[in-house]
């Protein structure tokens, strides 16, 4: 690799927010909101699948495991965007910002295999309910979880390796809000096409076999559910798919946008946006969608408020 420069980048400053102060007071509040509510709805609903027994089933496990997911997503970066507003400096050490792109990429890896692996839970249940328990026992659950969890580690391995020997030498700064990996190859003062070639590469992987997996699984669940003759009992074979297609829009929707948008710098501002959507409003929606969309979920809500209402007057 040939250096532009021998003086060592030790900080990058950020500049995915607006300089206006009344701006940036006016995200910062936002962003606090947010948080606060993404951490409390993704917190209650894990809280509420462990402690009633009526939602000890696969699909909940996976909800659950999802909602912790988003919680650790959105703490990647937001904590420290909300420093950087309040003390009124973008700066993040060199060794802050490679953990916190690594963390964000291996976080959103584990979110398209987890959604792909809900899909084949919705697929055993409305294609083979009668061998649903044995197929989707708890070891089977726990090992699904583990595998993606293990299996992103080692997709994101080779360029994380790779990166973390770039040399940068100036300049430090980054157009994001974060240290978006294209953002951060950019500043690098060596050749990166290896590195893109790789992440090009693994992201194909993660996006497209997932989604594939997940297109395939609704194909054999829309045929099952057509065959069913009432359309009462289609309606509700359906309603337990809304939630997870809806989250399966927003999720892959947003990051294939990302990935196929052109590189031009008149594009950044909607690269920006599209991110925003992605790593902060989908981990805020994914409570209200799953308990809005969810019978058996609003029925446990409704049953733990009268439980409460009754523990008041006692």
């Amino acid at each position: 690799m040939k250096v532009k420069n021998e003086t060592a980048v030790t900080d990058f400053i950020l500049e995915g927010f607006p300089s206006s102060r009344q701006m940036q007071n006016s995200i910062f509040v936002l962003l606090f909101i947010v948080y606060v509510v993404t951490l409390l709805g993704n917190i209650l609903i894990i809280v509420v699948i462990c402690l009633d027994y009526r939602l000890h089933t696969p699909m909940y496990f996976f909800l659950a495991n999802l909602s912790f997911l988003e919680i650790n997503l959105i703490s990647v970066f937001v904590p420290k965007a909300l420093l950087n507003l309040a003390s009124k400096k973008n700066m993040i050490s060199y060794a802050a910002c490679m953990a916190q792109g690594y963390f964000y990429f291996y976080l959103s890896t584990i979110d398209f295999l987890l959604l792909s692996v809900m899909s084949i839970d919705r697929y055993t249940a409305i294609c083979h309910p009668l061998h649903y328990s044995t197929i989707m026992n708890s070891r089977v659950c726990i090992n699904l979880v583990l595998g993606c969890w293990v299996s992103a580690f080692f997709f994101l391995l080779p360029s994380t390796v790779l990166i973390c020997q770039l040399p940068f030498c100036g300049p430090n700064l980054i157009e994001h809000f974060f240290c978006d990996t294209s953002s951060v190859l950019a500043l690098a003062c060596a050749d990166t096409q290896l590195i893109k070639l790789i992440d090009v590469i693994v992201a194909s992987i993660v996006l497209l076999g997932p989604l594939v997996l997940i297109i395939l699984s609704y194909i054999y669940i829309i045929s099952t559910i057509l065959k069913i003759p009432s359309a009462k009992g289609q309606q509700k074979a359906f309603s337990t798919c809304a939630s997870h297609l809806t989250m399966v829009s927003l999720v892959f929707g947003s990051a294939i946008f990302i990935e196929i948008r052109p590189m031009q710098s008149s594009w950044l501002y909607t690269n920006k946006v599209v991110s925003i959507i992605s790593s902060i409003f989908t981990p805020l929606m994914n409570p209200f969608i799953y308990t809005l969309r969810n019978e058996k979920v609003k029925e446990v809500f409704r049953d733990s408020l009268s439980h409460l209402k009754l523990f008041q007057k006692v």
